[in-house]
């Protein structure tokens, strides 16, 4: 799952790949911004078929936030 992530984090708000991990912090780490963020949004909803409601993706700081919605989800 994380690798899957990366690659959404990677192509869509052009991250450093390297700097991809479960503890990184989207905003603080990543440099996601709220923009960024609903894009990335929609992009994960694409690739994983999931709806991640906006209440939720307020709620959303490392990539591991991220992991455990999608698995919530399917």
């Amino acid at each position: 799952m994380l690798e899957q992530i990366t690659k959404v984090l990677v192509e869509a708000i052009q991250v450093d790949e390297a700097d991809v991990t479960a503890e990184a912090k989207l905003y603080d780490d990543l440099g996601i911004d709220s923009l960024s963020a609903v894009e990335l949004a929609l992009e994960l909803e694409t690739e994983f078929d999931v709806q991640i409601e906006d209440d939720e993706l307020a709620k959303l700081e490392t990539v591991q936030d991220i992991i455990n919605i999608i698995e919530a989800k399917k």
